[in-house]
């Protein structure tokens, strides 16, 4: 004898396609048109607010210089290196993002953060500052491909 399943399927709803933009959730290009419009107005600012951000990183850095490397001043260099990941683009300084990335998985390891070389964490630092003020803005430039190319093998080589 074989017994028959009896059962209902009831098909979950397919929330997703509403949440990324979907049929009746779709985005509106004029909102992105807005968003667009108002970062472009307020480039005028990018360069004033990423120095202020090289600032931030300047002053871990020199917290960790003069209190020497520990948990505490390497968490505030490693989340100083973490905005500008982020901001760099956002400022027009796609380079920056790439300097500090290298920056962040050399040191993103809280195990391995205080043995991270230091030397290695001001070469990042200091290719960040020299980035700003000559304008090295993307890896196309000579000197900001060399330099990052440089960065991240000696990250690869320090086992980051």
């Amino acid at each position: 004898m074989s017994q028959q399943n009896s059962g209902q399927a009831i098909p979950a709803a397919n929330t997703l396609k509403l949440k990324v933009g979907g049929r009746f959730g779709a985005i509106d290009p004029n909102a992105i048109a807005k968003a667009e419009a108002a970062l472009k107005s307020l480039s005028g600012n990018f360069a004033q607010w990423l120095q202020d951000e090289v600032v931030k990183l300047e002053t871990a850095r020199a917290r960790v210089r003069a209190e020497g490397v520990n948990s505490e001043t390497m968490e505030q260099l490693y989340l100083r290196a973490h905005d500008l990941k982020g901001l760099g683009s956002t400022y027009e300084f796609p380079l920056i993002t790439r300097i500090a990335a290298s920056l962040c998985r050399l040191i993103d390891d809280k195990d391995k953060r205080l043995s991270a070389p230091i030397t290695l964490i001001d070469a990042h630092i200091d290719a960040i500052k020299a980035s700003v003020r000559d304008s090295i803005k993307t890896d196309e430039h000579p000197v900001g491909r060399a330099s990052i190319l440089e960065l991240e093998r000696k990250v690869a080589e320090a086992g980051a």
